[in-house]
């Protein structure tokens, strides 16, 4: 008897663990809050099942110290443990801001060349009335769109659809919005193949040609070329804990010392979070995420950025189509002359 009920108290304690994990998806770092949190669900699910035991007042407790121990922990946030949340699965992606944000979005598809690319979404839109051009990188959220997306590593055709979508919202005067959210661009061999290279190049001369207002957010990551062919804009804002670099940490790693397990300490040496490129002066603002990241606060991350994107574009409204390109070519000659 004790054995099978040793049994059961296991098979319970496993269930309860998964419960707790589907809650918010923990990362490493989060482990004390996760462990609170259990104990919270514990205690609910034994009110629940009409416990004798008054239980409201030490879960009360406990929410606190959760919150608490939240905060003390997302108040130290290293460079590495930001790009553990910058990747986080439950993050809102591209497809959750263009709902949220965006009415009448018409999805336009292909680069007239090759194919159409799932990596990368754009089209027409309006947004707070105004037409507009969205484009963005699509990571997905579960295996089936992950696997359609390619995690939202864009091949060629996906930056030709964009450079598409950028000379079609110039020929008709409409402001560009772009959604970062890429490791970088797809580093394969068919890749290599359709000129991967030079699609990045000719998107990125594309963001600094069109004489029209471009507002990028890196919502997740911004990584390497695959990131900046869509992101030369004339204003460039971050989410509080997304990451925006050159190569990622774990790439960096191999190069430097030959072991991508030192990803930790070429994320500390990058300066590759919000703050440190505000800081030096590549990024225009930085956008406030809800206490423990934004997924944890869904529609208030994506609310805040909307409200950035329309001020964005309102600093712009009185500009003229060349002041707009040269204010972009400006931005970009200034980086790194000024610190």
């Amino acid at each position: 008897m004790r054995a099978r009920n040793s049994q059961l108290g296991f098979e319970k304690s496993t269930f309860l663990q998964a419960d707790i994990q589907s809650m918010y998806n923990y990362l490493d770092f989060e482990k004390p809050v996760a462990d609170l949190d259990g104990k919270i669900l514990e205690l609910k699910k034994l009110a629940e099942e009409g416990g004798a035991l008054d239980t409201n007042d030490e879960i009360a407790r406990l929410e606190r110290r959760s919150g608490d121990a939240l905060r003390d922990l997302y108040r130290k946030l290293t460079p590495w443990q930001k790009a553990q949340i910058a990747r986080h699965p439950d993050r809102p992606h591209c497809v959750d801001y263009i709902a949220r944000l965006f009415t009448d979005f018409t999805p336009l598809a292909g680069d007239r060349n090759y194919a159409d690319d799932d990596a990368v979404q754009a089209g027409l839109a309006r947004f707070n009335g105004q037409a507009v051009a969205v484009i963005g990188q699509e990571k997905g959220s579960d295996t089936k769109t992950r696997l359609k997306h390619n995690f939202g590593m864009a091949m060629p055709e996906g930056y030709r659809k964009a450079v598409r979508i950028m000379e079609l919202a110039d020929r008709f005067n409409l402001p560009v919005l772009t959604l970062v959210d890429t490791a970088g661009a797809f580093p394969g061999i068919a890749a290599e193949e359709r000129g991967q290279a030079e699609a990045i190049a000719r998107s990125t001369a594309a963001c600094l040609n069109v004489k029209v207002p471009i507002v990028s957010v890196i919502i997740g990551e911004g990584g390497s070329g695959g990131a900046i062919a869509i992101a030369t804009a004339n204003r460039v804002y971050m989410l509080e804990h997304s990451i925006y670099s050159v190569i990622s940490p774990e790439g960096a790693a191999s190069i430097l010392w030959h072991d991508s397990t030192r990803a930790k300490d070429a994320a500390t040496s990058m300066r590759i979070t919000a703050q440190d490129l505000y800081e030096l002066k590549i990024i225009d603002g930085i956008i406030p995420e809800p206490l423990g990241g934004a997924h944890r606060g869904r529609d208030a991350a994506i609310e805040a950025t909307g409200n950035i994107i329309n001020v964005a574009l309102k600093s712009m409204s009185n500009m003229d189509r060349d002041a707009l390109r040269q204010d972009r070519r400006e931005k970009y000659l200034a980086i790194g002359r000024n610190l």
